[in-house]
């Protein structure tokens, strides 16, 4: 006799009900978090709690800002606007002023005169900006307080610098490791005196072309012979060597 085909469709496999158990039960606690843990303002005036503003403005205030400071001491403001430190705030040395900008006499600034303050800017540090002053505070000076030197509201050098590394120690330091290390930096960079007092309007020169690194590496150039070589007309010709080789460590990529 003929078997009749079933008429109950495929079996459900058994993970999916617990799969779906799960997430459920998911769903359910994530509604529940939300319920219990979102404050009650949170959006009512933007992605985050709303009464924090109470919050915030019921606090005694610290910080009086510039402005207050330039009320009293307006040529020091106008000293610091014209030099490096201009974009430093008058209480990031300080301190918070409030209570000075409130009673002058009874409540007096902080005047930091220690050497230590000034390196936790200045100190060497690979992951300040390329070009941000920087000293070893060991070897620059040592136990003299910056401030004998170093006006702090112009604290542009006394003398102007005779090495690189006085701005640029990330990448002295990074090429003293390299193959370039004996170069100078005005091989490849044409430096004005006037980028060692004004660094920002005065900005140094830099090789533009393939040719300029081939005057040493192409494969006729007159270079001491263990300089490696390459074919400038066949090696890489649409693209400039720094877009492999990082000039100040330039070993092959």
């Amino acid at each position: 006799m003929a078997r009749l085909p079933s008429l109950r469709g495929p079996k459900v496999p058994q993970q999916v009900p617990r799969l779906v158990a799960v997430f459920a039960l998911a769903a359910i606690a994530l509604i529940a978090a939300r319920y219990f843990l979102v404050p009650a303002s949170f959006g009512e005036k933007g992605h985050y709690r709303a009464a924090a503003l109470d919050t915030i403005v019921a606090r005694e205030k610290q910080y009086a800002g510039q402005q207050e400071c330039a009320l009293c001491h307006s040529a020091i403001m106008d000293a610091r606007l014209a030099g490096n430190h201009q974009g430093v705030a008058c209480e990031s040395c300080h301190g918070p002023a409030a209570a000075h900008a409130a009673n002058p006499v009874e409540a007096k600034p902080s005047v930091p005169r220690e050497r230590e303050f000034c390196p936790r800017c200045h100190a060497y540090n690979p992951a300040r900006p390329t070009g941000f002053p920087q000293i070893d505070p060991v070897a620059h000076n040592p136990l003299a307080p910056c401030v004998s030197c170093h006006d702090p509201h112009q604290p542009e050098p006394p003398v102007t610098p005779e090495s690189c590394s006085a701005c640029h120690r990330q990448i002295v330091s990074q090429k003293a490791v390299s193959h370039h290390a004996t170069l100078l930096c005005t091989t490849c960079h044409r430096a004005p005196d006037g980028h060692k007092t004004s660094p920002r309007t005065v900005r140094p020169g830099k090789p533009s072309d393939r040719n300029f690194c081939g005057s040493c590496h192409s494969a006729d150039a007159s270079s001491p012979q263990q300089i490696p070589r390459i074919n400038l007309r066949t090696h890489n010709p649409r693209y400039v060597c720094w877009q492999c080789h990082y000039p100040h460590y330039p070993e092959t990529s």
